[in-house]
């Protein structure tokens, strides 16, 4: 008899535990039933990290793979690998690199050599220079030339206000790279946009697109037209061949709605920045968007103060395919791999 009372007590503990661990099972399984599709495809754009990677490139990669991430966009070349064995590291690892920033650049057999190599890593989006300073920005004013780094003739982290005059901003090198974009005309965009359409029919043959990244000053008035230079650019360049890769922190940060762009450009937003910023609570309204930088940070996902769940809701009329997120000033916050972590455990809630 005591034993089986025994018995009886313990099958009916492990009848409870059961029962207990369904419902927690039940639950998760209705939680991720419920999820977005897009938060098993989190991406991270390599830049969040490259203080880490200029020591251990692999390893960083690993670590970014242990994470979560699934997709990478890297903006600081390709570890010294060639093209097969990239492409064998990202198999190992169980990612995939549909877009660079790291892109290619020359003319001819050396161009058309570089593409085939992105084209064996997997690359879906690029950018091409005719110099030898990648575009990995493809902004109004370089959406053929430099990329980042590129400057002007203020420092890094500068910009021009008429009204006040050069003003520095909180996105130094070591914090986050704001560039210092000068007002452009009407035809110098025009010029920039044919060369995307140009350099996109060379990719075409690759299997890829033109990717245009944005940063504030793309949303400032034209010199010499009320337009602005990211209207231009939509307008004037071939959704077969070039596509926007729209930095949603950016848009915020220069006072921009990105579901007002979704809405007048349907489908042309198929790449995706996602960074998140503090301050635009309190930024003078009256500022425009590259006077506005000054007033932000960056923070790691989840932290700041930008609602990503209706700009998700939007994924279809943008016409999302991928997304990485991205925080330049990662490393400022002690440790950039921690703060891609952060990142992508708040993007995988916000995304549930």
């Amino acid at each position: 008899m005591k034993a089986t009372r025994r018995e009886f007590l313990y099958d009916t503990a492990l009848a409870g535990i059961a029962a207990m661990s369904a419902g927690h099972v039940g639950s998760l399984t209705a939680a991720q039933a419920g999820a977005s599709p897009w938060a098993s495809r989190i991406g991270l754009e390599l830049y969040t990290v490259r203080d880490l990677m200029a020591t251990d490139y692999v390893g960083v990669l690993e670590k970014v793979a242990g994470i979560g991430y699934k997709e990478i966009e890297p903006a600081g070349g390709y570890g010294n690998l060639s093209p097969k064995a990239f492409r064998a590291l990202l198999d190992r690892l169980g990612l995939s690199m549909p877009s660079t920033h790291s892109g290619a650049r020359g003319a001819g057999l050396e161009l058309e050599t570089q593409l085939e190599g992105f084209q064996t890593m997997g690359i879906k989006s690029t950018t091409i220079s005719a110099g030898g300073r990648g575009a990995a920005a493809g902004g109004a004013a370089r959406a053929g030339g430099a990329g980042r780094g590129a400057g002007g003739p203020l420092a890094p982290g500068a910009y021009y206000d008429a009204g006040t005059g050069i003003t520095h901003n909180s996105f130094t090198e070591a914090e986050a790279f704001g560039p210092y974009q000068p007002p452009v005309t009407l035809d110098s965009v025009k010029r920039s946009a044919a060369t995307l359409n140009a350099n996109g029919r060379i990719a075409q043959k690759f299997g890829m697109k033109m990717l245009v990244h944005n940063h504030t000053g793309e949303f400032e008035k034209l010199a010499d037209s009320p337009r602005t230079s990211y209207d231009v650019l939509i307008e004037e360049t071939d959704p077969a061949l070039v596509t926007m890769q729209v930095d949603i922190g950016w848009v915020y940060t220069a006072g921009v709605d990105p579901i007002a762009l979704f809405k007048k450009y349907p489908g042309r937003f198929e790449l995706w920045h996602i960074k998140d910023v503090f301050g635009l609570k309190n930024v003078n309204p009256k500022l425009g968007p590259n006077a506005r930088v000054s007033s932000m940070t960056f923070v790691p996902v989840g932290v700041g103060q930008i609602d990503f769940r209706p700009v998700f809701a939007n994924a279809a009329l943008a016409g999302l395919k991928h997304f990485v997120i991205e925080q330049d000033n990662a490393a400022t916050w002690g440790d950039s791999l921690s703060a891609a972590r952060l990142s992508y455990r708040n993007m995988r809630t916000i995304l549930s």
